[in-house]
């Protein structure tokens, strides 16, 4: 026989059991995928070498871990302040933060609202007249009507116990959402600091660039100068001293686009930093401003999906989507309200705390959905597709990942290789034009060899410097491609 007591200890012992379910997936996180190499072939121990600037081979380091200020790798401190500046001052910086703190807040607001009981104060007065009819009391009796006051003073409480986990899988992804805005910010974080890395290295090549263009302008200043004074000594014809002079127009008209292209690069410095595009105290940056990294370190492909905040937001999208399929899931079961009050409703403010005023309920309600039109079903289904969707964004955006580490490292190794060879042509090119211009000067050579040697000189410069800076992009893209040590950093607090 089944006494009181153990019908009693056996329906809590039932709730407990049903309090530890949570209907619905659990959330496996992805495993990495299946690879031990971004390329299909070998990765070689280093890049080729060259002469001068930005020629340093670099050494690959498989399994080396990256610092968090990966940018000091360039040994630049114009770069590291401006990089510094511009964390304290960015917008988009101070924006993702926000968003962080917001869903932070939101996830304890959501797990407060759901595993804590609620209770609330109610206090209140009620002045009224009720008809003696209505009460059921003659009007001669009574006089025809009532008029009172009533005072009332409560404490209602409320708790719906979470039998089949739909609290927590409301919770579990608010703190998903939370997840996502903190690689958010991370995302925001590198994007800026690469943004900064790359941008910098853009204006020393123009800088380059419009350097070399303006020496080379004055070279053929001068030797239309002397094609001139050829010309009036009747050496040579005037179809010369016409050549010289479309040489030096042409390459005037370079002179524009790349002074339009080094002003615009300095307005999206002064954005980058958080300053107005008429900032004038930001620093200039030329090809000599930064130093190769000779080590260049290598994550393994396994650890890249937990490094990259790009992943990392798609995983935590992924497990959002995963509880909501769980509340989903446990809106299809029944729910159990329970409610209690307790108060007093006296007549007046005396009789407040008298016990005959005291006036109490305890309650309880079971919840079954029983017929909405499949519309439960139906919403369950739809957080299903939103799964499936959510997990092909996160395989779509591992893809892209490692294809943005497979292009940096084929990018390394491929301009390692063609600054080598343009160095080489740029040196032969500066032979070919001081011989040529030496033959000119004593009648050796003609004017339209010395253009020719001028063009050659011209061409195989600016590709140089181009070569040059793009050693520079290219080793800020590997190490923004690894995710840029984010989890080495001791605090969420940014430099």
């Amino acid at each position: 026989m089944v006494t009181r007591h153990s019908a009693f200890t056996l329906a809590m012992l039932l709730v407990a059991a049903l309090a530890g379910c949570a209907v619905g997936p659990d959330f496996v996180r992805p495993a990495a995928p299946q690879t031990e190499s971004y390329l299909a072939e070998p990765l070689p121990d280093q890049t080729a070498g060259s002469n001068g600037l930005a020629g340093a081979v670099q050494h690959f380091r498989p399994g080396e871990d990256l610092p968090a200020e990966w940018w000091v790798a360039f040994r630049s401190e114009p770069l590291d302040g401006l990089i510094r500046d511009a964390l304290k001052n960015s917008p988009s910086v101070a924006a993702a933060q926000a968003a962080l703190r917001q869903a932070r807040e939101t996830a304890t607001a959501t797990r407060d609202s759901l595993l804590i009981p609620s209770a609330q104060l109610e206090l209140g007065v009620t002045r009224e007249r009720l008809s003696s009819a209505a009460l059921g009391i003659p009007a001669s009796v009574a006089g025809g009507a009532t008029t009172l006051t009533l005072y009332d003073a409560a404490i209602n409480a409320a708790y719906t116990p979470d039998f089949f986990g739909g609290a927590r899988r409301q919770i579990e992804g608010a703190r998903a959402q939370a997840d996502y805005q903190r690689q958010e910010l991370e995302s925001t974080y590198l994007s800026l600091t690469s943004s900064l890395v790359t941008t910098a290295v853009m204006e020393a090549s123009l800088r380059g660039q419009l350097k070399s263009t303006r020496e080379i302008l004055a070279a053929e200043e001068e030797e239309l100068r002397i094609t001139k004074a050829q010309f009036q000594a009747g050496a040579i014809s005037r179809n010369a001293v016409l050549s010289s002079q479309t040489q030096l127009a042409q390459t005037r008209t370079g002179l524009a686009p790349l002074e339009k292209a080094l002003a615009q690069t300095r307005h999206q410095l002064a954005i980058l930093s958080g300053r107005l595009p008429d900032a004038t105290d930001l620093p200039q940056f030329t090809l000599d401003s930064f130093t190769l990294p000779d080590d260049l370190p290598v994550s393994l492909p396994s650890a890249l999906v937990h490094q990259r905040p790009d992943i990392l937001a798609a995983e935590a999208q992924l497990h959002a989507a995963c509880a909501a399929l769980g509340v989903a899931t446990a809106n299809m079961y029944p729910q159990v309200p329970l409610t209690a009050s307790i108060g007093s409703e006296p007549l007046s403010l005396g009789q407040l705390f008298d016990s005959s005023s005291l006036v109490w309920s305890v309650g309880a309600s079971l919840i079954q959905p029983l017929f909405k039109g499949g519309e439960l079903s139906a919403r369950r289904h739809a957080a299903a597709d939103a799964y499936d969707q959510a997990a092909a964004q996160y395989r779509q955006t591992v893809l892209v990942a490692f294809q943005s580490v497979a292009d940096a490292l084929q990018a390394l190794q491929i301009d390692a290789g063609a600054l080598e060879s343009q160095a080489q042509a740029d040196a032969a090119a500066l032979a070919t034009l001081n011989l040529t211009s030496e033959q000119y000067r004593i009648g050796a050579a003609s004017h339209l060899e010395l253009l020719d040697a001028q063009r050659q000189y011209n061409q195989a410069h600016l590709a140089l410097i181009s070569a040059q800076a793009a050693r520079f992009a290219d080793t800020a893209a590997l190490l923004q491609a690894m995710g840029g040590g984010w989890w080495n950093r001791k605090s969420e607090t940014y430099p």
